[in-house]
């Protein structure tokens, strides 16, 4: 599902109603792109995106003008009538679906440490560093020193050596402690609630769109931590639930139910 929702809209902004906890409805190609990132794969023809997009404002005209534009910009390929991601947004996929359906591991007290070694980078190279290890949902201790509990089924990546060590470590502090300073989990705890309500309450297609477009990108967020360091009502659980029932019912919707992962 998309989710950047806030893109600078197009001329058409394809909700009418009133958009509620500070979210500014979607542009038709977000709408667009939140139903090619629901599917796997992330294709489909004209006719089917057309039937998809019509319960949420975008009529054919717009719809047709939205994907001329994505297709230059880059964001999609077009083959006879049917458009898919370009190989940037299947990485969005690929980060959306991890964030919805997380692979962990049982923990055992060990935690992951990224010390950052390279000098004299510029500041869009820190960036970038930074935005990577955020996506690893490690959390920065102190300037250069990345570290979050060893839970999570995945390796870093291979070329994270290149300007980092890694080590395995037991820190002395106690981890909930460490937790605590390293994520803000009742400030989203606060707006994941807020965002399950949105999306209850939302008055018409394109609001909910809106508000599930958010929960997904409030996932990319979620630390992921072990059952034992989160707070006894965490609300992860349910908010990726939520997320993925809604996947299934946009997917169903034009019978293609089966494409969506974890289905």
């Amino acid at each position: 599902m998309e989710a950047h929702v806030k893109y600078v809209p197009m001329r058409m902004n394809v909700s009418t109603g009133p958009v509620t906890a500070g979210l500014r409805p979607l542009s038709a190609r977000s709408v667009v792109l939140s139903m090619l990132l629901a599917v796997h794969p992330p294709e489909l023809p004209v006719k089917d995106l057309i039937r998809l997009v019509e319960p949420f404002g975008v009529g054919g005209s717009t719809l047709r003008a939205a994907l001329s534009r994505m297709v230059a910009a880059g964001d999609l390929w077009r083959t006879d009538a049917v458009y898919g991601l370009s190989d940037r947004l299947l990485a969005r996929q690929r980060r959306q679906d991890d964030a919805v359906h997380p692979r962990t591991r049982a923990w055992d007290g060990d935690w992951e440490m990224v010390v950052i070694t390279a000098t004299g980078r510029g500041a869009a190279e820190r960036a970038e560093l930074r935005t990577r290890l955020t996506a690893l949902r490690l959390a920065e201790l102190r300037e250069g020193v990345w570290l979050r509990p060893a839970n999570l089924d995945r390796p870093l990546p291979d070329g994270l050596h290149r300007v980092a060590v890694t080590y395995t470590a037991r820190p002395d502090e106690p981890a909930h402690d460490l937790v605590a300073r390293l994520w803000p989990l009742s400030a989203w705890a606060s707006t994941a609630q807020t965002l399950l309500t949105t999306a209850s309450d939302a008055p018409s297609p394109a609001d909910r769109l809106t508000a599930f477009a958010a929960i997904v990108r409030h996932l990319l967020g979620d630390p992921v931590l072990p059952p034992a360091l989160l707070p006894p009502t965490w609300p992860g659980s349910e908010l990726r639930t939520a997320y993925a029932e809604y996947q299934r019912e946009v997917v169903a919707s034009v019978g293609v139910e089966g494409r969506v992962r974890g289905c």
